[in-house]
């Protein structure tokens, strides 16, 4: 069988050298399909500096740049977007419409509810495809999860199915290595009093990422949501944690729990459910699994199916689910340089397989 890319070598421009950033600079290098042609950085000093070594490896002879037009004018096949998106979600679809608007495909982890583009805020959606209109390529948003397990897997495990009464995918994953402050503290909440509302517990914001993956389900299987809704629940940690973020301080939220439920014929039938700690001992009632880093789905009906994807060791399962983060995208590119322009979602590509991943040293 024949690969997307196969014959073809793809030019590509990776936009930012944070975490996933970097993952995708060592993984474009690696790749006989694709090649690495520019990249953007948002902190001056890393302006002119080797992307090889900004991304944690080698010099690679090629130097970081913040000159949009100057990355846009290399005139790239894709450009692999993975700025953060939390902070700034308006900002990444900005320069999302002007990448596109310059005829440059995207593949992109950024924004996770464009997962499933008929879900998500419907003039973000009509504005980022009038940009692929003008550029006549194609935008595609993926990521672990959302982007994989509660949605893309889901769905090929239900190929089983006979009858569906309910889906509930939890991810059981500690956050106490994951190093961005932003998305810790002040997104997710972590180390705030039990009263203050994060970013995450306000109405409405569980349903813009999660949302269109639980739709994502309900439309693959033909069912109609009369609704989706939220669950946020909060635990305090006894004592000072010192994490990758900085330091949790006693008497403050230590972990969360939190769903995001489709509702369908008055029941809650496809739930995509959070437990995620700062210290494995926290909640001790709350869902958890052998190891940490765990992804479960558990499909009531017949037959009745639990699938649990276990991400890295119990040591690095943080950092591994960034490069399945990042690979979601980094794979898609051949694809989405191929497919039809608009905003695409994963049911509108095939399997996403890595062309020349398969390492035979």
């Amino acid at each position: 069988m024949k690969l997307a890319g196969e014959s073809t070598k793809r030019r590509v421009v990776q936009w930012s050298t944070g975490a996933c950033g970097s993952i995708a600079v060592n993984a474009i290098g690696r790749r006989p399909d694709l090649e690495l042609v520019g990249t953007w950085v948002h902190d001056p000093a890393k302006v002119g500096r080797d992307v090889g070594e900004l991304a944690g490896g080698t010099p690679v002879g090629l130097t970081a740049t913040d000159d949009t037009e100057a990355l846009l004018a290399l005139a790239p096949d894709c450009v692999c977007y993975t700025a953060i998106g939390e902070s700034r979600p308006e900002d990444c679809i900005d320069d999302l419409c002007q990448i596109l608007s310059a005829g440059i495909n995207v593949v992109s982890t950024s924004v996770p509810g464009l997962i499933h583009p008929p879900a998500y805020d419907a003039a973000v959606v009509a504005r980022l495809e009038a940009a692929c209109r003008r550029g006549g390529v194609s935008f595609y948003m993926s990521g672990i999860e959302p982007g994989f397990v509660a949605d893309h897997l889901v769905a090929m495990l239900t190929t089983g199915s006979s009858r569906i009464d309910s889906v509930r995918t939890q991810e059981l994953f500690s956050y106490s290595d994951y190093p961005v402050a932003f998305t810790m503290f002040e997104f997710m909440g972590f180390g705030k009093p039990v009263d203050h509302v994060c970013l995450l517990e306000q109405p409405g914001v569980q349903t813009s990422i999660w949302g269109p993956p639980v739709r994502m389900v309900a439309d693959m299987l033909g069912v109609e949501l009369e609704a989706i809704r939220e669950t946020f629940d909060k635990r305090l940690t006894p004592r000072p944690l010192e994490v990758a973020a900085g330091r949790i301080e006693a008497d403050t939220v230590g972990a969360l729990r939190f769903e995001t439920i489709g509702v369908v014929d008055g029941r809650d039938a496809i739930v995509i459910e959070h437990v995620n700690r700062m210290a494995r001992d926290l909640a001790p009632d709350w869902p958890t699994a052998e190891r940490d880093g765990v992804y479960r789905i558990e499909i009531e009906g017949s037959p009745k199916l639990r699938c649990e994807l276990t991400v890295g060791t119990e040591q690095d399962f943080s950092d591994e689910g960034l490069v399945v983060t990042t690979m979601r995208a980094v794979n898609a590119i051949p694809y989405v340089c191929d497919a039809r322009p608009g905003v695409i979602g994963a049911s509108d590509l095939p399997l996403t397989v890595p062309y020349g991943a398969f390492d035979p040293a």
